[in-house]
């Protein structure tokens, strides 16, 4: 029997664009952390025959599985932004899981040491919050007869000190339940109570983030505050700009393809693909050469 995993990384595969992200994104996940590392990318249920086929082949070539997660009627309104949190909810046999979102890339060598830390949540300060007043919190933290957190952060792309608010585009957190429940439930949890508080502006599609540092505090944990290089945003301030030289960048959310191209980066992830699948572009995979080529 395979010993059990210490991180399995987790991601959404989804039509249309999200499946060939995915793909890319788990390519950079092999080249950068190798084979020690579990992978599982979630689709939801009623989607799975929408998704192509080159996509599982991929999948298959590069050890990592696709699973149907049921995403409809897990919300009181429709809330596809919330995939994140369903996808956590699924059980895995690992230590640590780290939901990654499909637009993001690893650039270099890596290991789990540098993501995980035990009794706590690992994620980034997020980009921005111009969306909001940080008077927000008290309702938020309110919801649960919590106190606003004396703490404070800054934010990747503001300049001025702000109540922790963290990316929802990585989080890494432990399986194992602790003496409030496991971590993805209270999420959830979390993040199902704010939905219906009606004080609260814009909680979509912000509930994932907003939810998230309330979610650690209830669940008992800590946060551990990734640095940059380990979760580089890109686009607003930064769009046209090329990555920072002199800083080892590990990883970067990219949000839109034409972004990767603007900074440089499309050819290092066609590359990556292409040395873990024998393709530059997904979908070739399942094209009639490429079955004629796995006859011969």
């Amino acid at each position: 029997m395979d010993p059990m995993p210490r991180l399995t990384f987790f991601y959404i595969v989804e039509p249309p664009e999200y499946q060939i992200m995915a793909c890319t994104l788990l390519a950079s996940i092999r080249t950068n952390f190798g084979d020690d590392v579990a992978a599982i990318g979630y689709c939801p249920e009623h989607r799975m025959d929408e998704l192509h086929p080159a996509v599982f082949k991929a999948h298959e070539l590069m050890g990592a599985e696709i699973r149907p997660m049921k995403t409809e009627g897990m919300w009181d309104e429709p809330y596809p932004h919330g995939n994140k949190i369903i996808s956590a909810l699924q059980p895995r046999d690992s230590e640590f899981s780290a939901f990654v979102d499909s637009d993001v890339l690893f650039l270099r060598a890596n290991s789990p040491d540098n993501l995980v830390c035990g009794g706590a949540v690992s994620c980034s300060v997020a980009a921005s919050m111009v969306w909001a007043k940080q008077t927000i919190w008290n309702d938020v933290y309110g919801a649960f007869d919590m106190p606003v957190p004396t703490e404070r952060v800054r934010l990747m792309r503001q300049n001025h000190r702000s109540i922790p608010y963290f990316s929802s585009g990585l989080v890494v957190f432990p399986e194992q339940a602790g003496a409030q429940g496991r971590f993805a439930d209270v999420w959830y949890d979390t993040a199902r109570q704010l939905d219906r508080v009606e004080a609260i502006p814009k909680r979509r599609p912000y509930l994932d983030q907003l939810s998230l540092p309330v979610a650690i505090r209830r669940a008992g944990l800590d946060w551990n505050e990734l640095p940059e290089d380990q979760h580089f945003i890109l686009g607003g301030k930064l769009r046209n700009k090329p990555l920072p030289e002199g800083r080892d960048i590990y990883t970067v959310h990219y949000r839109a393809e034409v972004i990767l191209e603007e900074v440089g980066l499309r050819r290092a992830s066609q590359r990556m693909l292409r040395e873990q699948t024998g393709v530059r572009f997904v979908r070739r995979l399942t094209s009639k050469a490429a079955i004629d080529n796995a006859k011969t």
